[in-house]
């Protein structure tokens, strides 16, 4: 049976720490989906479709990775995709004890799925999507925060 993972994420914008999390994830796991979470509730820069754009850009040397979005339950959409890992990536002791919460409920209601903490390189321990965005805003360089086809998108959006 093939291993399939599944990374989550609002990805908005995909960042030099995203992309990492998801070559490492593509290096153990014979199919990772990564997957665009459409959350009504939170105002994106990016549009679903752009993000999953973006993120295609930025994984296209990734053979075994696949490009998604979902709504609703992510266990679900685990199960869905006959999935049995999710993959999320971690900053800080923050980070730990919100997914630590979501793991247990998403392992509560399916225990068949597991969830793999993944420890951010040291040198994107500082970087969010927020921060890239905040960055980004005043016009300073991103370069070196996200994959060159995402610094495209922020300039043209703040343009």
């Amino acid at each position: 049976m093939a291993s399939i993972a599944v990374v989550p994420g609002s990805f908005d914008p995909v960042t030099l720490g995203h992309v990492d999390i998801i070559t490492r994830g593509a290096n153990v796991f014979d199919k990772v989906i990564v997957s665009v979470l459409n959350n009504q509730k939170k105002q994106p820069l990016f549009t679903v479709e752009e993000r999953i754009q973006l993120l295609k850009e930025s994984t296209k040397s990734l053979e075994n990775v696949e490009i998604d979005s979902f709504d609703g339950l992510l266990i679900d959409y685990v199960k869905e995709k006959k999935a049995n890992a999710i993959i999320k990536g971690l900053r800080a002791v923050s980070d730990f004890e919100y997914e630590l919460q979501m793991a247990a409920i998403n392992r509560k209601l399916d225990e068949n799925i597991e969830t793999f903490f993944v420890m951010t390189n040291n040198k994107y321990s500082y970087l969010s999507s927020s921060i890239v965005k905040e960055v980004a805003r005043y016009g300073a360089p991103v370069h070196d925060l996200v994959p060159p086809e995402v610094e495209i998108a922020l300039k043209a959006k703040f343009r």
